[in-house]
């Protein structure tokens, strides 16, 4: 038999806050971000939100990958099959749950994957509007520098041999003040900041 509702029982939380962890590919030592998002939120945002917690520049295409459907911004001239899903009209509360793991590729040519984790998920009462970078560790790599394994090399080389010619090479043309390990929390959310007042990328 059916029981009557409490009319004073709180209903369940309709929104939710995730934590996600996102952690660049086939670098070492490991490039990562943890970054608060919102389910109101749709993954063409989350896409903003990346690049900017990571440092790129949204030079490039990009691709999510999320339990084998792939999402991006479709156009006439893909050849992608089966069509990628519009990442503009999918809300991370209809995808993401505890524990899921999906992918964020940036960049075809260079071929920058993220692995991303949603590590926590929370009830909230309302969608806040905002993201939040909580912690990160190491710099983001110069766009167009030729991809991980160009990357991982100048790494190693900067440790062996930092005045060899590769290496000042790739110092004068990131920019000579360039470090690797520099990761600023601050500008990253500054960053954030901006685009939430420009309405995300929209």
């Amino acid at each position: 038999m059916a029981t009557a509702k409490n009319p004073k029982t709180k209903p369940a939380f309709l929104h939710h806050a995730y934590r996600l962890r996102v952690e660049l590919a086939h670098i070492h030592p490991t490039i990562w971000r943890m970054v608060w998002v919102d389910s109101a939120m749709s993954l063409h945002q989350l896409h903003h939100i990346l690049q900017a917690a990571m440092g790129w520049t949204d030079a490039h295409l990009h691709q999510f990958t999320i339990d084998g459907k792939r999402y991006g911004v479709p156009s006439p001239e893909d050849l992608w099959e089966p069509p990628l899903i519009d990442e503009r009209k999918t809300k991370l509360g209809k995808l993401l749950k505890p524990k899921l793991r999906f992918s964020y590729w940036y960049d075809f040519g260079d071929d920058w994957m993220h692995q991303i984790l949603v590590e926590e998920v929370q009830g909230i009462e309302e969608p806040y509007g905002a993201a939040e970078v909580v912690g990160g560790e190491n710099a983001c790599p110069p766009e167009d520098c030729g991809g991980p394994h160009s990357y991982q090399q100048f790494l190693e080389d900067l440790q062996t041999q930092p005045d060899c010619t590769e290496v000042q090479e790739f110092l004068h043309w990131a920019g000579e003040d360039f470090d690797p390990t520099r990761f600023d929390r601050f500008a990253s959310n500054a960053a954030l900041l901006r685009m939430a007042w420009n309405g995300w990328g929209k």
